[in-house]
């Protein structure tokens, strides 16, 4: 399994380090040098005795305590042994642990959650993800633990609820279906009107920080990311978490007409329908927005399920008195009372939002 060696960002969710307890007697990489000393205090065990050992040796002090493991599926059993141990102990019980699935086994991945783990990586492993889930599930526990629920909570995963799952699949299905020669032909135009790919993909924050690929119709021109900084001023949110910009001269001429039909955000019915995102929730974020977005009064979006549209698209959808509070406080108002029904009204309200004059 390899490991990326990158250093990790500045931006943290609090000031206090990290301490990790990593497990692995795989591989020769050193993942000391993958963690940033600033941020995490990393310990390494090289069997799962000596794991056991350092587990041993924390104290109610020492809660906020990660545990790495990295997992051969030859040896789950004896792993399983020891995360067994951890939740029958008042002291461990409630750890954050995390798998590193040397090859893809859905079965142990199963058992992992069914016993508590906080999530599951398989190679190759994305490891700035990893990083970024670490800082969200420490910060999300610190928070829990200050309203007094910390020993109600094992770990922090979002299950959508059957209902909302079965409006996403069957309505994100049909719509491919009956869009795909729309689909078919302004990927063709994508590729005629400009250079660069047909598809633009990004990483994207959603439901408790799980980052994943982001799709859209490339509505850019190549390389706009890089000109985020640079256009700093001209921001509509001003000195804001959120960013966008009026008029973006990044944009394509045939980008203006996908954005303001929407038609570049079709693509996100295949993140719907693998279940990376909902019809209706939360927008999922770009890491430099959602890394801003950690302080107890707006962290709750992340809670709530990321969606394809949601409530500040269907009040205020790019108008220029839509302050950055309103949009946080409606995502916060979504993560804590979404419903089926509520989703049903918001998707009926989304057509006539898209037909509103504003460019978004």
């Amino acid at each position: 399994m390899q490991f990326s060696n990158v250093n990790v960002s500045n931006n943290s969710f609090n000031d206090a380090k990290i301490n990790v307890l990593y497990f692995s007697d795989l591989i020769e990489t050193d993942l000391l040098s993958g963690f940033d000393n600033s941020e995490f205090n990393l310990k390494k065990a090289d069997s799962i005795s000596n794991l056991k050992l350092l587990t041993q040796k924390l104290s109610i002090n020492d809660l906020s305590t990660i545990i790495l493991l990295e997992v051969d599926p030859s040896k789950f059993l004896e792993i399983q042994e020891f995360i067994l141990l951890l939740k029958n102990n008042w002291i461990t019980k409630n750890l954050i642990t995390i798998f590193l699935l040397t090859e893809k086994n859905p079965p142990i991945v199963k058992k992992a959650l069914e016993l508590g783990v906080s999530d599951c990586y398989t190679s190759p492993i994305p490891f700035e993800d990893v990083k970024e889930r670490l800082k969200f599930l420490t910060f999300y526990k610190v928070l829990r633990s200050q309203v007094n629920q910390l020993s109600q909570v094992t770990h922090v995963e979002y299950h959508i609820p059957v209902g909302k799952r079965f409006l996403d699949i069957t309505l994100s299905s049909l719509a491919l279906i009956c869009i795909s020669p729309v689909l078919l032909v302004v990927a063709a135009i994508i590729k005629l009107d400009s250079p660069g790919p047909i598809f633009y993909t990004s990483k994207r924050v959603g439901t408790g920080y799980k980052i994943f690929n982001f799709y859209k119709f490339r509505s850019m021109r190549v390389g706009a990311e890089a000109e985020v900084a640079s256009l700093a001023h001209k921001n509509q949110y001003g000195n804001s978490t959120f960013f966008k910009v009026e008029n973006d001269p990044r944009i394509t001429k045939l980008g203006s007409f996908l954005r303001g039909t929407s038609i570049d955000e079709l693509p996100q019915l295949l993140n719907v329908l693998k279940g990376d995102m909902s019809l209706v929730g939360n927008r999922p974020l770009p890491l430099y927005e959602a890394e801003q977005l950690t302080t107890n009064e707006w962290s709750m979006r992340f809670l709530g399920p990321a969606g394809l549209t949601g409530l500040w698209q269907i009040s205020k959808r790019g108008k220029k008195d839509m302050s950055e509070v309103e949009r946080k406080e409606l995502d916060n108002f979504y993560a804590k009372n979404y419903s089926l029904w509520l989703d049903i009204k918001i998707i009926f309200k989304t057509i006539p939002a898209l037909l509103q004059k504003e460019k978004v």
